[in-house]
């Protein structure tokens, strides 16, 4: 077995399947065959030529990447298998049959904008991880105003529920309208700190991840971009945007 061959962890990655860490979940669950017999061990390397399905559908490292950029109506949700979900986002994209198309990191059910897709799973990492420091520029409406001290508060950071959270800016765009900017994201983050300071989050948008703007793109609707657009979202600064 050549020692570069990759561990199967990173092989499923590789193939779009999934992020690391779920990968390795996915295989100790036992759904995971290589040359036909069932590998339980993330840690197996792959030799080149072996077939390696995950329940049942092949996985191979895709000829080249597909990188999508779509803006994720409300009501649809960010995830490949949710039993509950009535609507999948990924189920919008009909142009890349076969492709194991992932999100990076999720925007919950209700809120919209900007997602991006692909089978790449390095890329899809370096988005989501907040250890790469890629920005994401949201556009929030709320029921109450939010006051100087709560803004700068929330840049600050609060703890709720045991959980530290913070936004890297927020600006004021109207009386009930805002700007914040984070580069991690955790679950339900704006809403939380909206809601801590007293405000219910009205309408969620993501208007940029990295240096990349949703521009035109209608809810629904997707595109691929251009390398130079991927190089993009891998950029942790949005200061371009500041001002649109």
């Amino acid at each position: 077995m050549d020692p570069k061959s990759p561990n199967l962890t990173k092989y499923l990655g590789q193939c779009g399947v999934a992020s690391r860490r779920r990968a390795a979940e996915i295989i100790r669950d036992g759904r995971v065959t290589v040359d036909g017999v069932v590998v339980t061990d993330p840690a197996l390397r792959v030799a080149s030529g072996s077939q390696v399905r995950v329940d049942g559908r092949a996985a191979a490292p895709p000829e080249h990447f597909h990188y999508i950029m779509m803006n994720k109506p409300r009501g649809w949700v960010c995830s490949n298998a949710d039993a509950h979900a009535e609507h999948l986002a990924v189920e919008l994209i009909d142009r890349f049959p076969g492709c194991f198309l992932r999100s990076a990191g999720r925007l919950d059910k209700e809120s919209e904008g900007l997602i991006v897709f692909s089978d790449d799973g390095d890329y899809l990492e370096r988005v989501a991880h907040p250890r790469y420091q890629v920005t994401k520029l949201y556009e929030v409406a709320v029921e109450n105003p939010l006051d100087d001290r709560s803004l700068a508060a929330m840049c600050r950071g609060v703890t709720e529920s045991g959980e530290l959270l913070r936004v890297l800016e927020a600006v004021r765009l109207a009386p009930r309208l805002y700007r914040f900017r984070l580069n991690e994201g955790k679950k339900r983050e704006i809403r939380r700190l909206c809601a801590f300071f007293g405000s219910r989050v009205t309408r969620l948008k993501r208007i940029a991840l990295g240096a990349l703007a949703i521009g035109a793109l209608k809810p629904g609707e997707y595109r691929e971009l251009a390398p130079d657009e991927v190089a993009m979202t891998l950029r942790g600064d949005p200061a371009a945007h500041r001002g649109e």
